[in-house]
Protein backbone atom coordinates (compact mmCIF):
# COMPACT_ATOMS: atom_id res chain seq x y z
CA UNK A 1 0.00 0.00 0.00
CA UNK A 2 1.25 3.42 -1.05
CA UNK A 3 2.03 5.72 2.66
CA UNK A 4 -0.14 8.79 3.37
CA UNK A 5 2.38 12.46 2.53
CA UNK A 6 1.33 15.30 3.44
CA UNK A 7 0.84 18.19 1.02
CA UNK A 8 4.71 19.16 1.54
CA UNK A 9 7.77 18.37 3.21
CA UNK A 10 10.77 20.27 3.84
CA UNK A 11 13.97 18.36 4.04
CA UNK A 12 17.21 18.63 5.93
CA UNK A 13 20.39 18.28 3.69
CA UNK A 14 23.54 17.42 5.94
CA UNK A 15 23.07 13.07 7.67
CA UNK A 16 19.56 13.44 5.82
CA UNK A 17 20.41 13.71 2.13
CA UNK A 18 24.20 13.30 2.27
CA UNK A 19 26.84 11.39 4.40
CA UNK A 20 27.91 14.49 6.10
CA UNK A 21 29.71 13.01 9.52
CA UNK A 22 30.70 9.12 8.52
CA UNK A 23 33.48 10.19 6.59
CA UNK A 24 35.11 12.35 9.84
CA UNK A 25 37.36 9.85 11.29
CA UNK A 26 38.64 8.43 8.18
CA UNK A 27 39.55 12.26 6.90
CA UNK A 28 41.31 12.56 10.13
CA UNK A 29 43.44 9.68 9.63
CA UNK A 30 43.98 10.69 6.36
CA UNK A 31 45.55 14.26 8.24
CA UNK A 32 47.47 11.96 10.98
CA UNK A 33 49.66 9.96 7.77
CA UNK A 34 50.18 13.13 6.46
CA UNK A 35 51.30 15.17 9.05
CA UNK A 36 53.52 11.47 10.64
CA UNK A 37 56.42 13.46 11.19
CA UNK A 38 55.09 16.19 13.23
CA UNK A 39 53.25 13.48 15.54
CA UNK A 40 55.96 11.65 16.65
CA UNK A 41 55.72 9.60 19.54
CA UNK A 42 51.73 10.09 18.89
CA UNK A 43 49.80 7.14 18.18
CA UNK A 44 46.64 7.76 15.67
CA UNK A 45 44.20 7.15 18.59
CA UNK A 46 45.30 9.13 20.92
CA UNK A 47 45.45 11.84 18.00
CA UNK A 48 41.95 11.04 17.23
CA UNK A 49 40.81 10.94 20.91
CA UNK A 50 41.97 14.73 21.32
CA UNK A 51 40.61 15.80 18.18
CA UNK A 52 37.05 14.13 19.42
CA UNK A 53 37.57 16.13 22.65
CA UNK A 54 38.15 19.11 21.10
CA UNK A 55 35.17 18.64 18.59
CA UNK A 56 33.01 17.70 21.34
CA UNK A 57 33.31 20.80 23.42
CA UNK A 58 33.38 23.17 20.64
CA UNK A 59 30.31 22.07 18.82
CA UNK A 60 29.08 21.22 22.78
CA UNK A 61 28.22 25.16 22.55
CA UNK A 62 24.92 26.92 20.17
CA UNK A 63 26.68 30.16 19.69
CA UNK A 64 30.30 28.75 19.41
CA UNK A 65 28.67 26.51 16.94
CA UNK A 66 27.18 28.76 14.91
CA UNK A 67 29.96 30.82 14.29
CA UNK A 68 31.61 27.74 13.92
CA UNK A 69 29.00 26.31 11.00
CA UNK A 70 28.95 29.75 9.42
CA UNK A 71 33.41 29.43 8.57
CA UNK A 72 34.32 25.76 9.01
CA UNK A 73 37.84 26.05 7.91
CA UNK A 74 38.59 28.82 11.26
CA UNK A 75 36.32 26.11 13.22
CA UNK A 76 38.67 23.09 12.05
CA UNK A 77 41.69 25.15 12.84
CA UNK A 78 41.18 26.08 16.02
CA UNK A 79 40.27 22.41 16.42
CA UNK A 80 43.20 21.46 15.88
CA UNK A 81 45.33 24.00 17.32
CA UNK A 82 43.64 23.67 20.73
CA UNK A 83 44.61 19.91 19.82
CA UNK A 84 48.06 20.36 18.84
CA UNK A 85 48.28 22.19 22.23
CA UNK A 86 46.90 19.42 24.39
CA UNK A 87 49.27 16.67 22.61
CA UNK A 88 52.11 19.00 23.66
CA UNK A 89 53.08 19.83 19.86
CA UNK A 90 54.68 23.20 19.25
CA UNK A 91 52.54 25.34 16.81
CA UNK A 92 51.78 29.23 16.79
CA UNK A 93 49.65 29.01 19.56
CA UNK A 94 47.40 31.78 17.44
CA UNK A 95 46.40 29.47 14.05
CA UNK A 96 50.12 28.63 13.12
CA UNK A 97 50.99 27.13 10.08
CA UNK A 98 50.92 23.32 10.96
CA UNK A 99 47.00 24.08 11.87
CA UNK A 100 46.57 25.70 8.76
CA UNK A 101 47.90 22.77 6.96
CA UNK A 102 46.04 20.11 8.71
CA UNK A 103 42.92 22.46 8.04
CA UNK A 104 43.40 22.49 4.45
CA UNK A 105 43.68 18.57 4.15
CA UNK A 106 40.76 17.61 6.13
CA UNK A 107 38.64 19.89 4.21
CA UNK A 108 40.03 18.12 0.98
CA UNK A 109 39.32 14.59 2.52
CA UNK A 110 35.92 15.87 3.36
CA UNK A 111 35.23 17.30 -0.11
CA UNK A 112 36.63 13.89 -1.78
CA UNK A 113 34.79 11.91 0.32
CA UNK A 114 30.87 13.21 0.68
CA UNK A 115 28.61 10.65 -0.63
CA UNK A 116 25.07 10.77 -1.07
CA UNK A 117 23.49 8.44 1.30
CA UNK A 118 21.63 4.83 -0.92
CA UNK A 119 18.40 5.55 -2.21
CA UNK A 120 18.15 9.26 -1.08
CA UNK A 121 18.26 10.33 -4.94
CA UNK A 122 15.94 7.85 -5.69
CA UNK A 123 13.37 8.91 -3.04
CA UNK A 124 13.90 12.49 -4.14
CA UNK A 125 12.95 11.86 -7.57
CA UNK A 126 9.87 9.73 -5.98
CA UNK A 127 8.53 12.82 -3.90
CA UNK A 128 8.56 14.91 -6.89
CA UNK A 129 6.53 11.71 -9.00
CA UNK A 130 4.10 12.39 -6.04
CA UNK A 131 3.47 16.07 -6.78
CA UNK A 132 4.54 17.00 -3.43
CA UNK A 133 6.39 20.51 -3.16
CA UNK A 134 9.85 20.23 -1.78
CA UNK A 135 11.89 22.77 0.72
CA UNK A 136 15.49 22.11 1.85
CA UNK A 137 16.46 23.63 4.88
CA UNK A 138 20.32 23.64 5.31
CA UNK A 139 22.55 25.62 8.28
CA UNK A 140 25.55 26.19 7.67
CA UNK A 141 27.98 28.67 5.30
CA UNK A 142 25.96 29.92 1.93
CA UNK A 143 29.60 28.85 -0.21
CA UNK A 144 30.22 25.14 1.44
CA UNK A 145 26.10 24.11 1.14
CA UNK A 146 26.08 25.38 -2.51
CA UNK A 147 29.21 23.71 -2.85
CA UNK A 148 27.01 20.47 -1.57
CA UNK A 149 23.80 21.18 -3.69
CA UNK A 150 25.75 21.83 -6.94
CA UNK A 151 28.05 18.65 -6.35
CA UNK A 152 25.03 16.21 -6.41
CA UNK A 153 22.67 18.16 -8.81
CA UNK A 154 19.83 18.93 -5.80
CA UNK A 155 18.58 22.31 -6.86
CA UNK A 156 15.90 20.79 -9.21
CA UNK A 157 14.39 18.77 -7.02
CA UNK A 158 13.46 21.91 -4.35
CA UNK A 159 10.85 24.32 -4.62
CA UNK A 160 12.38 26.34 -1.77
CA UNK A 161 15.56 26.56 -0.63
CA UNK A 162 16.80 27.95 2.97
CA UNK A 163 21.08 28.10 3.45
CA UNK A 164 21.55 29.61 7.17
CA UNK A 165 24.14 31.65 5.28
CA UNK A 166 22.18 33.33 2.61
CA UNK A 167 18.71 33.37 5.07
CA UNK A 168 21.16 35.46 7.91
CA UNK A 169 19.37 32.84 10.32
CA UNK A 170 18.99 28.83 10.67
CA UNK A 171 17.09 26.11 12.69
CA UNK A 172 16.16 26.19 15.32
CA UNK A 173 14.83 29.32 14.00
CA UNK A 174 11.27 29.53 13.57
CA UNK A 175 11.65 32.36 10.95
CA UNK A 176 13.43 29.43 8.61
CA UNK A 177 10.10 27.41 8.94
CA UNK A 178 7.81 29.96 8.53
CA UNK A 179 9.85 31.43 5.26
CA UNK A 180 9.61 27.87 3.87
CA UNK A 181 5.77 27.55 5.02
CA UNK A 182 5.07 30.70 3.26
CA UNK A 183 7.17 29.86 -0.22
CA UNK A 184 4.90 26.71 -0.68
CA UNK A 185 1.48 28.11 0.31
CA UNK A 186 1.04 25.60 2.49
CA UNK A 187 -0.22 25.24 6.49
CA UNK A 188 1.88 24.10 9.35
CA UNK A 189 -0.44 21.05 9.62
CA UNK A 190 -0.06 20.01 5.91
CA UNK A 191 3.65 19.88 6.33
CA UNK A 192 6.32 17.28 7.79
CA UNK A 193 9.82 18.04 8.42
CA UNK A 194 12.39 15.33 7.70
CA UNK A 195 15.68 15.45 9.46
CA UNK A 196 18.16 13.63 11.85
CA UNK A 197 18.53 16.63 14.56
CA UNK A 198 16.16 16.42 17.22
CA UNK A 199 16.20 19.85 18.35
CA UNK A 200 16.15 21.44 14.85
CA UNK A 201 14.27 18.95 12.62
CA UNK A 202 11.71 17.85 15.77
CA UNK A 203 11.14 20.03 17.92
CA UNK A 204 10.87 22.98 16.45
CA UNK A 205 8.86 22.24 14.07
CA UNK A 206 6.43 20.32 15.95
CA UNK A 207 6.40 23.84 17.87
CA UNK A 208 4.93 25.20 15.02
CA UNK A 209 2.30 22.41 14.41
CA UNK A 210 4.68 20.74 11.63
CA UNK A 211 4.88 16.55 11.81
CA UNK A 212 8.26 15.88 12.95
CA UNK A 213 10.07 12.68 11.02
CA UNK A 214 13.48 12.11 13.07
CA UNK A 215 15.67 10.01 10.73
CA UNK A 216 17.71 7.83 13.66
CA UNK A 217 20.40 6.13 11.04
CA UNK A 218 21.70 3.94 13.77
CA UNK A 219 18.13 2.98 14.80
CA UNK A 220 19.07 3.68 18.73
CA UNK A 221 16.14 5.27 19.40
CA UNK A 222 15.52 8.40 21.52
CA UNK A 223 17.29 8.47 24.58
CA UNK A 224 15.35 8.53 27.46
CA UNK A 225 16.54 11.69 28.83
CA UNK A 226 15.16 13.77 25.94
CA UNK A 227 12.07 15.33 25.88
CA UNK A 228 11.60 15.25 22.02
CA UNK A 229 9.25 12.96 20.85
CA UNK A 230 8.88 12.29 16.73
CA UNK A 231 5.83 11.62 15.41
CA UNK A 232 7.42 9.14 13.07
CA UNK A 233 11.45 7.63 13.34
CA UNK A 234 13.04 6.64 10.21
CA UNK A 235 16.21 5.18 9.70
CA UNK A 236 16.73 5.83 5.97
CA UNK A 237 15.23 8.79 3.90
CA UNK A 238 13.75 5.93 1.17
CA UNK A 239 11.60 5.11 4.37
CA UNK A 240 9.19 7.88 3.25
CA UNK A 241 8.45 5.58 0.54
CA UNK A 242 7.03 2.67 3.02
CA UNK A 243 3.53 3.42 4.78
CA UNK A 244 4.41 4.21 8.52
Amino acid sequence: MAPQLPKALFLDLDDTILADSDPGDDCWFAVYQEFTDHLTGISYQKFLAVIHERRNWFWSDFTRGRRGRLDLPVARRQMATEALQQLGITDNPLDGPLAHEMERVYSRERDQRSQLFPGALETLHWLREQGRPLALLTNGAAKAQRKKIEKWSLAPFFDCIVVEGEFGTGKPDERVYLHALNRLGVQPEETWMVGDNLEWDVAAPQWLGITGIWVDRTGAGVPHTHRVRPHRIIQTLADLRIKG
